[in-house]
């Protein structure tokens, strides 16, 4: 997709080896994103500048975040995370 990004000094192999997941794709950032972490609190909406598909889950980067967020990816697009990671690296090893 045209507005799909990689994270700054990071290849797509890189991701696909740190990863384990050699289908990682980068993906369009303008979809519907919430962080629904906090059982029983407001969920929040995510703004991302970056999106990393594996399989049915993915990792977003928000505008103005230096975190990263785990979460669901629907067939719909949308995204639901639920944890969070203070670096890339950290997060692509939890998938």
């Amino acid at each position: 997709m045209a507005g799909a990004q990689l994270p700054p000094g990071w290849s797509l192999q890189q991701i696909r080896d740190v990863s384990g997941d050699q289908a990682a794709v980068a993906l369009d950032p303008n979809r519907a994103v919430m962080w629904v972490a906090r059982p029983g609190a407001p969920d929040k909406v995510l703004h991302p500048e970056i999106v990393l598909g594996f399989h049915s889950l993915c990792l977003v980067k928000p505008v103005h975040d230096d975190d990263w967020y785990m979460g669901s990816l629907y067939d719909d697009g949308s995204i639901d995370c639920w944890a969070a990671y203070g670096d890339l690296y950290e997060a692509l090893r939890g998938l």
